[in-house]
C-alpha cells in the first residue's frame, strides 16, 4: 500500500539519527509521566474518586494516552497544515496523482511520540494486572477497540483542524482545546464532571463514547448493556469518517494562490 511505503520512507529518514530519536523518545516518556504522578498523588490522598480506584482510572489513562500517541505519530502533519496553505505550497500537492489526504498524512511521522505511547502502555498493563484482566478475553478486546476508537477520534480532530485552514489561513489555537484539552479531560472518568461538560464530550466531541463508557460498562460503573462496550468505540471511526468528508469539502472550496 502506497501510504505505508511513504510512512516507511519518513521513518527511515528519522532513524538516520538514532541517538537524537532515542533522546526525544525518552524525553516524551518522562515528560508525560507527570500526568500519572499527579493522579497517583490524588489517589494517595483520597483513595477513591466517586467510586473509582487508581487501577480503574489508570486503565482509562493508559488507553487515552496510547490512542492520543498513535494520532500524534501518524497525523501531526495536519496540525501544521495551515502553513502549507498560507505559503501557497498546497498547489504542489494538487499536481500529484495521489490522494491529497494521504499525501498530508504521510508528510510527517513523529516517532518520538512513542515515548507517550509506551508510558501509557505500562500504566495500562499495571492497571489490567491489578484488576485481574486477562490479555485473552473480551475485556482485552474492548480495551483494544477503545484505543483504536480514541486514536481515530483524535486523528479526526487533527483533520478537522487542517480542513478549517481552507477557510482561514491562520491556525485557530482554540482548537487545541479539543486535542490536548481533550487528552487532559479524557484521562479521568467522565462521571466526575458536571452534566453540561459531559454532554459536550459525549455528543459534540464523543471522547466519552470511546474512552469512558466501554471501561465504565466493563467495571459496572454504568448500568448499560454489556454489548454497548463493543459498539461505543466505533463512534471514533465514525467521527474520523465525518472529519474526512469535511476535509474533502474544504478541498472543493480551495482557491489556488496563482503563484
Amino acid at each position: 500500500m502506497l501510504y505505508w511505503k511513504l510512512i516507511r520512507v519518513a521513518i527511515r529518514s528519522q532513524m538516520q539519527y538514532p541517538a537524537s530519536f532515542l533522546m526525544l523518545t525518552v524525553s516524551h516518556f518522562f515528560g508525560t509521566l507527570v500526568d500519572i504522578l499527579a493522579i497517583w498523588v490524588l489517589f494517595d490522598r483520597f483513595q477513591m474518586i466517586q467510586g473509582w480506584t487508581l487501577p480503574e482510572v489508570g486503565l482509562i489513562y493508559g488507553m487515552v494516552h496510547m490512542g492520543f500517541a498513535i494520532s500524534e505519530i501518524t497525523g501531526r502533519s495536519f496540525d501544521t497544515f495551515y502553513l502549507i496553505v498560507k505559503q501557497g505550497d498546497f498547489d504542489r500537492f494538487l499536481l500529484k496523482p495521489i490522494s491529497l489526504l494521504l499525501q498530508i498524512a504521510a508528510r510527517e511521522v513523529h516517532l518520538a511520540r512513542l515515548g507517550r505511547f509506551f508510558q501509557g502502555f505500562l500504566v495500562l498493563l499495571w492497571s489490567a494486572h491489578a484488576l485481574s484482566f486477562s490479555l485473552f478475553s473480551l475485556h482485552a478486546l474492548v480495551i483494544l477497540l477503545s484505543i483504536l476508537g480514541i486514536a481515530s477520534l483524535f486523528y479526526g480532530l487533527l483533520v478537522l483542524h487542517a480542513a478549517i485552514s481552507f477557510w482561514t489561513i491562520e491556525s485557530l489555537e482554540v482548537l487545541n482545546i479539543t486535542t490536548f484539552g481533550g487528552l487532559q479531560v479524557g484521562q479521568y472518568p467522565m462521571s466526575i464532571y458536571p452534566k453540561g461538560f459531559r454532554l459536550i464530550f459525549t455528543l459534540l466531541i464523543p471522547l466519552a463514547c470511546v474512552g469512558y463508557y466501554p471501561i465504565a460498562i466493563l467495571l459496572r460503573h454504568e448500568t448499560l448493556p454489556f454489548w454497548l462496550s463493543f459498539i461505543t468505540p466505533l463512534v471514533g471511526f465514525l467521527f474520523l469518517f465525518i472529519s474526512c468528508q469535511f476535509w474533502h469539502l474544504g478541498v472543493r472550496h480551495y482557491r489556488s494562490t496563482g503563484s
